[in-house]
């Protein structure tokens, strides 16, 4: 084949789409990763073309690991399609030819509305919006330049607006004295909790009120596969009132409460004390090592997101049980991209039809 003929099938005056670089993303990220010029034959792309849209897209990652008490930092350079089409956004933005969504209110005013009223981050969103095919996909941004958008001030939503825009290093240093070990450490915990793929593994915690004085509490259960979230006001941080909560949690359920729950991991705080002799022979209980918060670490996460509604130092008595009820709501209704987009009522709701409980 000549030179001329080899390059017929090239497409000329057409700039990479989305679903072109979801493609780069993945050749790249397979086990044996495709090579620059491998992939400008499989989409009919002159190598140039992939070479530079490569280096455009390719962000650097942190995976931060905790072995024995110490955090190792490990670092890789990776493309991504997000990080490849928010640079051509960017570069067309900056030749003033404003992208398409720009010029679409409908998505513009229902981000802003998620956003500053629904309290979703962008990348709900976004991800949720496609998921749904709420809008026309090439209207829809991606994430990263969702973010630029509200950097630039095209939209109603601002940076303050965001939770997690911009978060402050909150670690203290703090005396530790030597904890008491309640029960069975997490290592012996069956792997398969590790692994999510299974329905009924509980993190419980507690939220306080006030620091000092006499104050009602937040028993939070986190269910690690759906990320479902339950939150029951309890008399204190103290050992009988979880006890009482989650008595009347197991006489709610009644038979099913074993399938529901099939483990639950705690800290070894003094109010967890009963859990082992409460839930014997019903539930596998296991604790995380003391102060070691990262071991439980979803429902330390979805503890961080209650303290947006209450904060801390708030009276605890003073909250109304609507109000927890709405903060319960808002969290299980809340798409997560590391659910598909899909939200933790849904994902709950699934796995009770496979468990055959949900009309019970």
């Amino acid at each position: 084949m000549t030179q001329t003929e080899n390059t017929t099938f090239l497409r000329k005056g057409k700039h990479l789409d989305y679903e072109e670089r979801n493609k780069i993303e993945a050749w790249k990220q397979i086990d044996r990763p495709l090579s620059n010029r491998a992939i400008a034959k499989l989409l009919g792309r002159a190598p140039q073309t992939i070479h530079s849209e490569v280096k455009d897209g390719t962000v650097r990652q942190i995976r931060r690991q905790v072995q024995n008490g110490k955090t190792y930092e490990y670092e890789s350079f990776v493309y991504s399609a997000d990080a490849g089409q928010a640079a051509y956004e960017n570069a067309r933005t900056n030749s003033r030819k404003q992208p398409k969504w720009v010029s679409s209110p409908k998505f513009m005013a229902y981000a802003d509305h998620q956003m500053k009223t629904e309290k979703q981050a962008p990348d709900v969103v976004v991800g949720r919006a496609k998921k749904l095919g709420l809008f026309p996909n090439e209207t829809i941004p991606c994430t990263t330049t969702l973010y630029n958008y509200i950097d630039l001030g095209w939209l109603e939503t601002k940076n303050i607006d965001l939770h997690l825009k911009v978060r402050r290093n909150t670690k203290r240093s703090q005396s530790r004295k030597n904890k008491k070990i309640l029960g069975d450490l997490i290592e012996k915990r069956p792997d398969i909790v590790d692994t999510r793929e299974r329905f009924g593994d509980w993190e419980i915690d507690t939220v306080n009120g006030l620091r000092v004085g006499k104050d009602q509490a937040l028993l939070t259960l986190t269910e690690r596969k759906t990320r479902y979230e339950i939150i029951i006001k309890i008399d204190g941080k103290a050992a009988n009132p979880v006890d009482r909560a989650l008595t009347a949690l197991k006489e709610a359920a009644g038979n099913d409460f074993e399938v529901l729950f099939k483990t639950i991991t705690s800290d070894n705080g003094a109010e967890f004390a009963g859990l082992t002799t409460l839930l014997k022979d019903i539930t596998e209980v296991y604790f995380t090592h003391p102060y070691s918060s990262w071991e439980r670490g979803t429902n330390e996460n979805h503890n961080g997101i209650i303290r947006r509604f209450i904060p801390k130092g708030t009276r605890m008595e003073d909250v109304a049980l609507t109000t927890i009820r709405r903060v319960q709501d808002w969290m299980n209704n809340l798409p997560r991209r590391i659910l598909g987009y899909a939200t933790p009522r849904e994902c709950l709701l699934n796995e009770l039809s496979e468990l055959s409980l949900a009309a019970r």
